[in-house]
């Protein structure tokens, strides 16, 4: 086994058979998802049912406001201001020119403030109750027929479709676009920040503890250092791949809860277009669409390019952060002041990526995902709305080859600054100095 080989090994194997590894890798999948579901429980479980008692002589609430789970209505509860708490009332609804509202709009008095979910709530069924009477009044139509026709307006359907799909009979989604887009490139910059920061800290304490003067009497710094790039590289590629399949495990674990109606429609609309999924229950055509949309996405493409740009991203910048951790001695504000020019291009790439998931074809987005810098986190949040319409394989093709060759630039620059560094003790490190080893 080469030199190399078995600084990878010892760099992998000292990592992943660590407890806080496992644990790390096995809870973390299980943590967001438990945190998920405890949210979701918590915030609607905290949603306080109102009850409220309406007072108005005309009758024209009376026609219209429907009692909801956030809101009851109770029009004989023969109430005011004075005694609706006390009748287990959260609010009393004044019409205009009624009881104590002298004003001409409807007032609501409570006892404490309503909860903003109950108040927006009321205001619209107020304003709904007051146009389907003016509907009424003025136009001499039945507010219902008006409703079964807003309805069937709602359910109007705009497709996206490219150029390049008209044959296909497929439908692009913008939104379903963003939400990949968005994950797979904010997945990338975690990535980036944390191992490099692992790489950078790796070396940093192997020169501190004088490990690496008794390695490097046996191996080349340049061979000291790829090693422990691509050991701890492959390591976060293990964690990811643990991720991906507990991550596909709870997905599926989840999918065993949805009703076997629900399954069953979805399968039967999965194969149809989607403008053919107007039978069933809400849910299963809400189901049935989100499916058909999964299904139109190239997933074997942006998987591949994730992998691409997880492990080029890493090795562009895992490299820069073993030749900061090579010139540090044991001050760790050395250390941050030295990385803030390696970590700002992540962070101006993570706000481009931002703006690129909204307009993946401008000037900003392009450019940023051609340039190595930034390629990792920008290409990633544009490949998902479409590989060649919107990004042509030739800004595929001359990303990849920039990062490739990006990556042997900064391996060779910091090979340089490393060898000096690495042996070099007592002395504060500045760019300046790191230039200098650069040209020696």
């Amino acid at each position: 086994m080469s030199k190399i080989g078995i600084i990878i090994k010892r760099e992998y194997l000292s990592r992943v058979r660590k407890k806080t590894f496992i644990l790390t890798t096995l809870l973390t999948p299980l943590f967001f998802v438990g945190l998920i579901s405890i949210v979701t429980a918590i915030t609607i479980n905290s949603i306080r049912k109102e009850s409220v008692a309406v007072v108005d002589p005309s009758g024209i609430l009376k026609e219209s406001l429907v009692s909801s789970k956030t809101v009851t209505y109770d029009f004989n509860a023969g109430v005011d201001t004075s005694n609706f708490f006390k009748n287990k009332f959260s609010a009393v609804l004044f019409a205009p020119q009624t009881g104590s509202n002298k004003g001409n709009a409807y007032q609501v008095v409570s006892q404490n403030s309503l909860s903003r979910v109950a108040h927006d709530k009321i205001e619209e069924d107020i304003s709904r109750a007051v146009e389907n009477h003016l509907i009424s009044e003025q136009l001499h139509v039945d507010p219902k027929h008006i409703d079964s026709l807003k309805t069937i307006a709602g359910k109007t359907v705009i497709q996206q479709v490219k150029k390049s799909d008209l044959e296909k009979n497929t439908e692009s989604n913008f939104g379903l676009g963003q939400a990949i887009g968005y994950v797979t490139a904010f997945l990338i910059y975690i990535t980036l920040f944390i191992y490099g920061v692992m790489v950078m800290r790796g070396v940093m304490e192997e020169k501190t503890s004088r490990v690496a003067e008794v390695i490097v009497s046996s191996v080349r710094p340049f061979e000291l250092m790829m090693g422990k790039i691509l050991g701890i590289g492959a390591v976060g590629l293990t964690q990811f791949l643990i991720w991906i399949v507990l991550i596909t495990g709870l997905t599926l674990a989840a999918g065993a809860f949805v009703p076997h109606e629900v399954l069953q429609q979805a399968q039967q609309a999965s194969s149809q277009v989607p403008g053919s999924m107007q039978q069933g229950s809400e849910m299963s055509r809400a189901f049935a669409q989100g499916m058909v949309t999964m299904g139109t996405v190239n997933w074997p493409l942006i998987l591949t390019c994730f992998l691409f740009y997880f492990i080029g991203g890493y090795l562009f910048y895992a490299a820069l952060f073993a030749a900061i951790g090579s010139a540090v001695n044991e001050d760790p504000q050395d250390a941050q002041s030295l990385t803030l020019p390696v970590t700002m291009p992540i962070v101006v790439a993570i706000i481009i990526m931002i703006n690129s998931i909204n307009d993946p074809s401008s000037t900003l987005a392009t450019w940023a995902s051609l340039i190595p810098f930034t390629s990792p986190i920008v290409m990633m949040s544009r490949i998902p709305f479409g590989v060649p319409d919107t990004v042509p394989y030739w800004q595929l093709a001359l990303s990849m080859l920039l990062l490739v060759g990006g990556f042997l630039g900064t391996t060779w620059l910091s090979a340089r600054i490393y060898r000096t560094g690495i042996l070099l003790y007592g002395k504060k490190p500045t760019w300046k100095e790191m230039i200098k080893w650069i040209r020696r």
